[in-house]
């Protein structure tokens, strides 16, 4: 085979693939935002052909040829193309591992244990979701041991949102964090707590939807490519190519900032996803390279730019547009409201300071399942205590508790760190932003030109190209060091609070 016609051939392949997925996705998206309560079955029975059909092709005699052929002559490769040929190869190696009909009844079972985690949660009703999670939590293990038999099992969980990350890295990352947060935390807890009673009163959702697609523009998003809907668990997807990226919020009538920095969370995931270079569109290296990566983005957008005081103040006249009610506030009321803390129950409402015990929570209970020390059935329990314990609040309900996020229905076992790890990335990635920008002035006036120019230079617009220390290396020059961001979190914290 000449080597330009076995190029030719993968790019079709991909192509191809990237049509199948762009489906699937289509089938999620619809099944989480608009499609009728009863029809899960119907999507689960879609879903499992079209994974069929994917599984078939990706792990195929002719497709496996191919690549082998491409990675016998991957010096004569451009290192785009060899990077490509290498992702492929390993994941069709670990998939031809996972028997096919196990591969099917898994993609099945998601639909099914999305559909009943949604009631679930309506009524919180954990007994009713337990089955689906311990097949879930089963299917991980079982998958673990198929595709990486010499790896602790929650390792292979975390490699797959995080390219090399382990318990031992986590461990090291979750203490480093807590030996500050701990402290700052019980100093904040002993000054005077911020009033931000004002957030909270009757907001209609058309008026917050009106906000959400102002804040879009704001943040610099193309709604020509990027597409706003609602959901109970707000979330991204990109439909196989970054052409074609949606987000969801769920306006809450007495609260309205929940929307507002879901929209900006999400909006950072979206424009990551369009940022990829043109080049890779419909190719296995569109997109973020790491869910790491991905977090740092949204949670540099919600949190580092969303709550400075510099955009709440620029904003704030369109929030008194869209809620006459909090004209009785100030800007600088409103930026102290939306930056205090307060140990809470739900981690999508968390504040920056106590957000990484939510995932530290997580984390506990994932590794310990995973390690067989717990039964998925204790889960409640369990988690029930580690909040008491890591954040002093008693969990009235399992929709409040344990039922809360939809990644375990969604089979997304290893992926909360991530959320962490962004955090801590965008800290230092911001630090580093602002040697050549001048952030607060654009903040200050509204023009997240600059800021996404940069991000897309720096880390957007190469994908998957890299891998995740690679770009954080090439980016930020130097190690990561997760202390910057407790050092950005006890400077605007000291502030706020005046410790």
């Amino acid at each position: 085979m000449e080597l330009t016609t076995a190029i030719e051939k993968y790019r079709k392949l991909q192509a191809k693939l990237s049509a199948y997925y762009h489906a699937m996705s289509l089938i999620h998206y619809d099944g989480v935002t608009s499609a009728p309560s009863a029809t899960a079955a119907n999507r689960g029975q879609t879903l499992s052909v079209l994974s069929e059909e994917t599984y078939l092709l990706s792990t195929g005699k002719e497709t496996l040829e191919l690549l082998e052929f491409l990675d016998a002559h991957k010096d004569e490769l451009d290192y785009v193309q060899a990077r490509s040929v290498y992702l492929s190869l390993k994941e069709i190696k670990e998939m031809q591992k996972i028997p096919l009909e196990e591969y099917v009844a898994y993609e099945e079972l998601m639909v099914q244990s999305d559909d009943v985690w949604h009631k679930a949660k309506e009524t919180s009703d954990f007994a009713l979701f337990l089955p689906y999670l311990e097949k879930i939590f089963e299917y991980q293990k079982r998958f673990a041991r198929y595709c990486a038999p010499d790896v602790h099992p929650y390792n292979y969980c975390l490699d797959k949102y995080e390219d090399g990350l382990t318990m031992d890295r986590c461990d090291e990352f979750f203490a480093a964090l807590k030996s500050r947060l701990v402290p700052l935390i019980k100093k904040i807890g002993q000054k005077e707590q911020i009033d931000d009673s004002f957030l909270y009163g009757d907001f209609s959702e058309a008026d917050q939807e009106k906000f959400s697609l102002s804040l879009m523009d704001v943040i610099g998003i193309d709604k020509g490519h990027c597409g706003l809907s609602t959901t109970e668990h707000p979330f991204t997807t990109s439909f196989g190519s970054h052409h074609d990226v949606r987000i969801t919020t769920n306006y809450y009538r007495n609260n309205f900032t929940f929307s507002m920095f879901s929209v900006i969370h999400e909006g950072g995931h979206a424009l990551y996803d369009m940022g990829s270079d043109d080049s890779l569109a419909y190719t296995n290296l569109d997109g973020g390279v790491s869910m790491g990566i991905h977090e740092s983005q949204s949670r540099f957008y919600e949190n580092l730019l969303g709550r400075s005081r510099e955009f709440t103040k620029y904003v704030f006249p369109t929030v008194c547009s869209c809620f006459p009610s909090m004209k009785s506030c100030t800007a600088e009321d409103f930026y102290r409201a939306v930056n205090k803390v307060s140990p809470s129950l739900i981690r999508v409402d968390a504040d920056e300071v106590t957000y990484a015990l939510h995932i530290m929570v997580r984390y506990e209970l994932e590794k310990r399942i995973m390690s067989g020390d717990l039964e998925v059935k204790d889960l409640p329990a369990e988690w029930n205590r580690l909040y008491k314990e890591y954040l002093g609040v008693d969990v009235p309900s399992d929709r409040e508790g344990v039922l809360q996020d939809s990644h375990w229905s969604g089979g997304a076992i290893g992926y909360f760190p991530s959320y962490a790890l962004g955090s801590a990335y965008g800290a230092q990635l911001l630090k580093k932003m602002k040697e050549s920008v001048d952030v607060e002035a654009c903040l200050k006036a509204g023009d997240f030109a600059p800021i996404n120019a940069w991000n897309k230079e720096n880390i957007w617009k190469h994908g998957r190209v890299y891998t995740p220390s690679q770009l954080l290396e090439r980016v930020l020059g130097e190690a990561f060091d997760p202390f910057v961001f407790t050092d950005y979190l006890e400077k605007k914290y000291g502030e706020i609070y005046g410790l």
